[in-house]
């Protein structure tokens, strides 16, 4: 038997964080387990709603361990596909009855379940008849803004990290391997990490320069990473470059984690490359200062 929460829950942010914590609370009141059933891959890459333009806050792994941080019990992964996506809501309810033993549902405001798309109060109330328990949960607000994914994705896409990091509650991190880049950091004193990304769909920090922590064979640096074109080299394709500061080994092919603190300043293109070196110098003392 379980008490379940149901949804894509990206980024697991304070929204979300509500109902898990509601849901684990309700759980052991009950004596229950505390499920979560989510999707892979999401619903919009599916559908084709947008897919070009999606952007994911968590890659399915980052979002395991959010949710398992949260105390939740049980995380089922069910697999989004086109016939998935026909189920009504009252046959989605149906499989979370027979297949996983659910006894009570939880919603948040925003929850749109079935391919009927009722809301969340239409749908408790559909759970209701069905003889399950359901709650539907208020929005988090913060600012005078309801948190969701996508005012996080909107504000990270604008460089705005501290907000993005205030709704998600904790610093918003890229994962990825080291691959070769230029090399041209190392010629003026500051060797970078090039980052190939394991998610690609990982919504990327607008371009710019950020403070950062960033992990790398167990220890946390901390340091500086660019996110953009490199307009002083001449370059063209967006990179993820961080700098580690304190440390100057080869790390190509090592798993790499960059947490983003805060913001510095835009990227911007410099008359010479003494230029970038003096504002790269700028850039770290600014973050070493906190």
């Amino acid at each position: 038997m379980a008490v379940a929460a149901t949804g894509f829950f990206d980024g697991v942010h304070l929204g979300h964080r509500q109902v898990l914590s509601r849901l684990v609370k309700e759980a052991a009141s009950r004596g229950e387990d505390s499920l979560v059933l989510t999707f892979w891959p999401h619903p919009r890459t599916v559908l084709q709603d947008g897919a070009r333009t999606l952007r994911l806050l968590n890659s399915l792994s980052e979002k395991r361990a959010l949710l398992l941080a949260e105390g939740v019990q049980r995380i089922e992964v069910l697999d989004f596909t086109k016939e998935f996506s026909g189920l009504t809501t009252r046959a989605y309810l149906h499989l979370l009855q027979e297949r996983f033993a659910v006894t009570e549902v939880l919603l948040g405001y925003d929850n749109r379940i079935g391919s009927d798309l009722l809301p969340a109060a239409q749908a408790a109330d559909e759970a209701r008849r069905m003889g399950l328990d359901a709650r539907v949960l208020e929005p988090v607000v913060r600012g005078g803004v309801e948190i969701s994914s996508t005012q996080i994705r909107k504000a990270l896409s604008e460089g705005r990290i501290a907000d993005a990091n205030a709704m998600l509650g904790y610093p918003y991190l890229l994962h990825g391997v080291v691959v070769a880049g230029n090399r041209m950091g190392r010629t003026i004193g500051f060797p970078t990490a090039n980052m190939q990304l394991y998610e690609p769909l990982k919504q990327l920090p607008g371009n710019g320069v950020y403070c950062v922590e960033a992990e790398v064979l167990g220890t946390v640096y901390k340091g500086m990473c660019n996110i953009g074109v490199r307009p002083t080299v001449g370059g063209g394709a967006i990179t993820i470059e961080t700098h580690l500061f304190g440390f100057d080994e080869d790390i190509y092919g090592l798993d790499l984690r960059v947490r983003f603190l805060r913001k510095i300043r835009d990227e911007k293109r410099f008359p010479s490359l003494d230029a970038l070196r003096a504002r790269l110098e700028e850039d770290r003392a600014a973050c070493l200062s906190e």
